[in-house]
């Protein structure tokens, strides 16, 4: 798998965690399913499929019983998103967070209620609902997307395989089928040390025209436009950001806004027919579950939090744009050009090509 990096690129100034993911947030797990079977014309329900799913999970404890803060940013709203209304209300995540297709939404969040129950057999009758946080993107051009071929048990495997250290890139999980500038996309990640804390990102890229591709402000796109070119949609993306500073709701959603610069530095600029989505978590001060009926024993609940001082909250807005730009890049650089349904074909970014482009550039 190689990454931004390798090709020699480095972008921005802060210094990024030790394996440069998401998961170097103590505590913070992804898991891939990888879903690729068939070829040929498109038979609607049976394939060919390239799809997949991927989770994200904020700690490895009971969710539901610890819930972490957390706060939802929609840049431009055309997706399928689920559980963000209850986020803006309590500002809570307490279900590991899945990325999948857009047909595939509400098939992965009943497996995400399947997969709670499991270990919180009061959810319905004396806990309270729980709600799961799924986002998408449609990776339609290549996957047979009627065949919702993502299950339940694909769900749970992602869950439970999940794991720290390195995240695998490109072509996984819900990035299997997905294009970033009409390139191949994917899975990226990235991560940023900010003092004491870190702050990471992972995103499901899927957006963006050829020409208006950027990589450290090189007009990169500019040189693709008459290769390798398919013509898929306008396409969507999924950001998810991560750290282990203590910020509440209130504050992680002034995070996710600032995800908007970062996608902004590699060309976006938020098509009508994107849903470019921000799911932003603390997996400081975990919040407890009270059942119905149930009232903790002091109603006054201490929690430390980040000072509202702007050299502080500066250096953070700095890592959301940074990681965010990262990510992205890394999506593409990892990615390998596939081919799917009706011989559609996403073509891998050259890397010999971009490396040149980015000496022409001075940016090497």
């Amino acid at each position: 798998m190689t990454r931004l990096r390798d090709l020699g690129a480095v972008p921005g100034y802060l210094p990024p965690g030790a394996n440069n993911a998401i998961t170097d947030v103590p505590g913070v797990r992804v898991g891939h399913v990888t879903l690729v079977s068939g070829d040929g014309r498109l038979t609607p329900g049976a394939g060919p499929v390239r799809t997949g799913v991927t989770a994200i999970l904020p700690h490895a404890g009971n969710l539901y019983r610890q819930k972490v803060a957390a706060a939802v940013k929609t840049i431009n709203g055309f997706g399928k998103a689920t559980g963000f209304e209850q986020i803006r209300e309590r500002g809570v995540i307490e279900t590991p967070i899945i990325l999948t297709n857009t047909l595939n939404v509400g098939r992965a969040a009943d497996a995400v209620i399947a997969y709670m129950l499991q270990d919180n057999p009061d959810i319905g009758v004396t806990a309270g609902t729980v709600c799961p946080v799924v986002g998408e993107c449609n990776d339609g051009f290549v996957n047979d997307l009627q065949g919702r071929h993502v299950h339940q048990e694909h769900v749970w495997q992602a869950i439970t395989t999940a794991s720290s250290g390195p995240v695998a890139e490109g072509n996984v999980g819900a990035g299997t089928g997905t294009q970033c500038f009409q390139f191949k996309g994917g899975i990226g990640t990235a991560s940023r040390r900010v003092g004491r804390y870190t702050l990471g990102a992972l995103v499901q890229s899927n957006y963006g025209l050829r020409r208006d591709l950027l990589v450290l402000g090189a007009p990169i796109g500019q040189h693709f436009l008459d290769k390798l070119l398919p013509q898929p949609g306008p396409g969507s993306i999924m950001m998810v950001l991560a750290t282990d500073a203590p910020f509440d709701s209130r504050q992680l959603e002034r995070l996710a806004m600032r995800a908007a610069f970062g996608l902004a530095r590699t060309g976006s600029f938020c098509q009508d027919g994107s849903g470019d989505f921000v799911i932003a978590f603390s997996t400081a001060n975990p919040w407890p579950h009270y059942s119905l009926g149930e009232a903790p024993a002091d109603d006054a609940q201490p929690a430390t939090r980040m000072a509202e001082s702007g050299p502080v909250m500066d250096e953070f807005f700095l890592a959301v744009v940074e990681t965010i730009e990262e990510a992205i890049l890394n999506s593409l650089a990892a990615a390998h050009t596939l081919t799917g349904r009706d011989g559609n074909t996403l073509h891998a970014l050259p890397h010999d090509q971009l490396v040149e482009l980015l000496r022409h550039y001075r940016r090497l």
